[in-house]
């Protein structure tokens, strides 16, 4: 398959035709409009600092049907502590930033660049991207960040400095992504820890057909803060 060189122009090629690293396009840029787009189209950025702007749809994708969230006993036991407290859209710049700085285990440097950060930011700032703060005796100890469209949550990475901290905000989120009639959570590329919470793959033709689905949902922009 070939991959496709973007121009100005606000288009993406089917995304059914992506390679099988899920490798779709390359170039054009991170306004709003496109990421928009992107989003709604199931396709994604992902890329490191020095690189050109890489879009992908990968097959399988794995995602997080509400209903199906793993809460272990462990987890259980901290919800009922109460020793966290949790807040939406509060502080999300702190945490992308936290998410771009977190160590992942096998990877080298970050895929959230500062181009990526300020892009996010900006949809944040229209009201689609949110975020999900757990504070611990008043400091930001996890989170996590993503995009909301239709009954779609994509979400985009997560961090934590404390156990459990980046669990508590993922639980807390689908608790209200259930209230607001959400359909699942979009976690992008298959890996061992969001299959742990829940996660399963779907194929990509799948995963469009759900998507287009549930964009027939009004989407809830705006400050998600409580």
């Amino acid at each position: 398959m070939a991959v496709y060189l973007l121009d100005d122009s606000l288009t993406f090629p089917d995304p059914i035709i992506a390679k099988e690293t899920g490798l779709l396009a390359v170039g054009g840029d991170l306004s709003v409009e496109r990421l928009l787009l992107a989003y709604g189209s199931g396709i994604f950025p992902w890329y490191s600092e020095g690189d050109p702007i890489m879009w992908f749809s990968p097959d399988p994708r794995l995602v997080i049907f509400l209903e199906n969230l793993y809460v272990s006993g462990t987890l259980k036991k901290v919800i009922k502590s109460n020793i966290f407290e949790v807040r939406f859209d509060t502080v999300f710049e702190e945490v992308i930033k936290r998410c771009a700085a977190a160590d992942r285990r096998g990877q080298e440097g970050t895929w959230i660049t500062d181009d990526m950060i300020r892009a996010y930011i900006r949809l944040h700032d229209e009201g689609y991207a949110h975020s999900v703060e757990t504070f611990y005796e008043g400091k930001l100890v996890g989170g996590l960040y993503g995009v909301s469209l239709g009954g779609v949550f994509f979400g985009e990475s997560m961090f934590y400095d404390m156990s459990n901290a980046s669990k508590i905000a993922l639980y807390y989120l689908v608790g209200k992504l259930k209230d607001w009639n959400f359909d699942f959570i979009d976690s992008q590329v298959p890996n061992d820890h969001m299959r742990s919470l829940g996660g399963v793959e779907v194929s990509r033709a799948e995963f469009l057909r759900m998507l287009e689905d549930s964009l027939r949902t009004e989407t809830i922009s705006g400050s998600w803060a409580t």
